[in-house]
């Protein structure tokens, strides 16, 4: 039941902090000595985190609701308040920060709209996570190569070689950054490289043999989950993009009159193009009156504002019976780059340029987006065309 003005006016302190609800996770906490303070209880990434709004009666009850509100917004806009407030204060300081985690924040707030969303995330996790927690106090200016390492190093015994690689090459940002604004001398990170141990490469599952993408396709066809997942799956090979992309697939970036959807690709950051078969078309068109009020063509089934969970797709590919060792969602590309290629005979730049590679021309500049696009949208009508062959 939502507060009253009274209620939060009379609340009495006790031995121990209370919290009275308003809604939403918004709530009074009342301290033992008489404070009171406005909390936003919420989640990022599956983390709880709290937002202080202000402290009662400098705030009142309507006013925390609306600093509540504004909050909601800027989360469901995909950004974190608290990690926004940080950014804020750094930006009113004039980036005079000189630790790293200060300026690390200070970087990320400066890329956000040159990197993808999932980048973003991403790059921010791992200064969190792996970086913050041993360096993030430490005046950037007085990190050695081997301070680093060690910490590096913490990564590598956990067997996350990859984000020990990752981690290195954002420290590597922030120290540029640093040097450039005159915050530090030097750049640790480039004495460590080679000092890793080498990622393995790892392979996606994949089918890419004719007779054995025929059966997952029939079982496709056939699955019975939700409409939702359902239109994902047949979308998936027909379409081949990054199951994040998939997922987070918005109506706003699909033309159906066009045949188009059009998005910035996650690898690369830069603008794609997929042309959209006849087929593609009929299972949007079929999905539209179900999400196509809301902003994500594949809502998540668990919460407003939310794109699917990134493991949707290979929880229903799990339940038709493929193994992760045999075919995962990411394995569509896999299967279309190897069949359109060995099978249709398509030219491997077309190929490329739709699965969204950094292809480029023989002056080593990156196409653009509409390269090849005539070619590309007869590709993807053959493909479907090919796949409806093989299922039936």
């Amino acid at each position: 039941m939502a507060l009253t003005d009274i209620q939060v006016r009379k609340a009495k302190p006790a031995e121990k902090p209370q919290r009275l609800f308003d809604g939403g996770g918004l709530y009074l906490e009342v301290s033992p000595s008489g404070g009171k303070l406005w909390r936003w209880k919420y989640r990022v990434a599956g983390k709880e985190k709290r937002l202080a709004l202000g402290s009662y009666p400098e705030v009142s009850l309507a006013e925390a609701r609306e600093k509540h509100m504004a909050a909601r917004k800027t989360l469901a806009n995909g950004v974190d308040p608290g990690e926004q407030r940080k950014l804020e204060k750094l930006v009113r300081s004039g980036g005079s920060e000189k630790s790293f985690g200060a300026i690390a924040l200070e970087l990320l707030a400066m890329r956000t709209k040159k990197n993808a969303k999932s980048t973003a995330v991403r790059n921010g996790r791992i200064i969190e996570k792996d970086l913050n927690p041993y360096i993030g106090d430490r005046p950037i200016n007085e990190i050695s190569a081997v301070e680093l390492l060690a910490v590096l190093r913490k990564m590598e015994k956990r067997g996350a070689v990859e984000t020990a690689h990752r981690a290195r090459g954002i420290a590597g940002m922030v120290f540029r950054y640093a040097i450039a604004t005159g915050r530090a001398d030097r750049n640790p990170a480039v004495d460590l490289i080679g000092a890793l141990e080498a990622p393995q490469t790892k392979h996606f599952a994949s089918l890419t043999e004719p007779s054995a993408v025929a059966p997952l396709l029939r079982a496709i066809w056939g699955y019975e989950g939700s409409a939702i997942v359902t239109a994902a799956l047949k979308l998936s090979p027909l379409l081949f993009p990054r199951p994040g992309e998939l997922r987070s697939a918005r109506w706003a970036d699909i033309d159906l009159d066009a045949a188009e959807w059009r998005y910035v690709a996650t690898k690369t950051n830069t603008p794609h193009i997929v042309p959209l078969s006849k087929q593609a078309i009929e299972i949007l068109t079929e999905l539209r009156p179900l999400t196509g009020r809301g902003q994500y063509v594949f809502p998540s089934l668990h919460g407003k504002g939310r794109p699917m969970s990134e493991n949707t797709i290979n929880a229903a590919i799990r339940r038709m019976g493929f193994d992760s060792k045999t075919m995962t969602g990411h394995g569509f590309r896999a299967m279309a780059r190897t069949i359109l290629d060995e099978v249709l005979g398509f030219r491997p730049d077309y190929i490329e340029h739709q699965l969204a590679h950094a292809v480029r021309d023989p002056n080593g500049r990156a196409y653009n987006r509409t390269a090849h696009l005539g070619e590309r949208r007869k590709m993807m009508q053959e493909w479907a065309d090919y796949l409806d062959k093989l299922r039936a």
